[in-house]
């Protein structure tokens, strides 16, 4: 529909009127907003952090990861007559943590809060936890479904809530901090203590909190505040009932990320118990009087592939996860092309070592360890990379 003269002029005077009232206050607050499918959360919660932080002194930063119900674009267009709008859109780039991350290190507000955008965590939060930090008192301030005072009603199922609970058993080894609610993700702290910190963080998982108590030196002061977690207003979880899963990367990257990558890791921990698969199966069918060990070998490898397929998709990529029947499927896909090479050779190298008398086992083995780190190179670029 065409604007008329009069509807444009008006659209003007509105945002004149905005910016002038934007003017009033400078920025202090920058509140990051991760997004994937959220389309109809955007307004909505732009519409409850005027309400909760009045009319200036504050931006929204959406970091989407390329959304396909357009949400990077509605969030766009409210910028357009509204500067306290900002949008990241990520291509090639996936993952609530690394999105907070990025969107953390954006802002030019001295303090950042990080948030969802469908509506379970109230911004009403924002002014007492960010006068928490500004006192100097507390380093990081965090709202908790667990404390006194809050709920979890929003939780999708009993499942989530019972993992969020030994979580945070967990997050007290991980951490140091005593927390009521590890795996909360809404959270407040100065940007200069988050950008020191931002070379040492992971960027993997979801918990992105947890990765910055982990990893800060002195620790740091906390304050929590009573969460009651709402009912999503629109969209999906982008979180399953496995969030426990979220830890063992967490404590991947405490004792390991120093030296090798957090997901090289995970892929070799997936690699090993993969490894059991294989030798289980291979002992299993393995009969020279009915079926030779070359095709022995063969299943066994198929097998322990696609065991390692499932397992790196719940947890080494657990943030680029692939759900649904048609991309768990053309992703299972992928990644028995991407290895079919590792596993050419696997079968290969370990039938030769047989026939020249290597025990079975061994020469198992061996295969398995040959093809592993070419199964990681291109499983990482084509499978769960950005040519996925």
């Amino acid at each position: 529909m065409k604007m008329s003269h009069e509807q444009f002029q008006q659209q003007i005077e509105t945002a004149a009127t905005l910016a002038k009232a934007q003017s009033l206050r400078p920025l202090e607050l920058a509140i990051v907003l991760p997004t994937l499918n959220e389309k109809d959360n955007i307004a909505p919660m732009v519409d409850r952090l005027e309400e909760a932080l009045g009319p200036s002194g504050w931006e929204a930063v959406f970091v989407d990861d390329n959304s396909h119900d357009g949400t990077a674009e509605e969030a766009r267009r409210i910028g357009r007559t509204d500067s306290r709008i900002r949008v990241i859109q990520r291509i090639g780039r996936r993952g609530l943590a690394s999105a907070a991350i990025e969107g953390m290190c954006a802002t030019a507000a001295p303090y950042v809060a990080v948030m969802d955008a469908d509506h379970q965590h109230d911004p009403k939060l924002l002014i007492d936890m960010l006068e928490a930090v500004k006192s100097g008192e507390y380093d990081l301030a965090y709202a908790s479904r667990f404390a006194e005072g809050g709920n979890a009603d929003g939780l999708s199922s009993k499942g989530r809530e019972s993992g969020s609970r030994v979580a945070n058993a967990l997050a007290r080894k991980l951490t140091g901090t005593e927390l009521t609610d590890a795996m909360s993700g809404f959270f407040l702290l100065r940007t200069d203590q988050l950008r020191k910190q931002a070379g040492n963080l992971s960027g993997i998982g979801f918990k992105i909190m947890l990765d910055i108590l982990a990893t800060a030196e002195p620790r740091l002061k906390v304050k929590e505040f009573p969460l009651k977690f709402a009912e999503r207003l629109a969209g999906t979880s982008k979180l399953d009932h496995g969030v426990v899963l979220d830890f063992v990367g967490g404590l991947v990257e405490r004792y390991f990320g120093r030296w090798v990558p957090t997901r090289f890791v995970l892929f070799g921990m997936v690699g090993g118990l993969g490894v059991f698969v294989h030798m289980a199966v291979l002992a299993a069918i393995y009969w020279p009087e009915t079926i030779g060990f070359g095709w022995a070998q063969a299943i066994a490898t198929m097998v322990a592939m696609t065991f390692n397929f499932w397992l790196n998709n719940l947890l080494t990529y657990r943030d680029k996860k692939l759900s649904g029947p048609d991309s768990f499927f053309w992703g299972w896909l992928k990644f028995c092309g991407a290895c079919s090479v590792g596993a050419f050779a696997n079968v290969a190298v370990a039938t030769v070592l047989e026939d020249q008398g290597l025990v079975w086992w061994g020469a198992a083995l061996i295969g398995v360890v040959i093809a592993s780190v070419w199964n990681y190179a291109l499983s990482s670029k084509f499978v769960w990379g950005r040519f996925r």
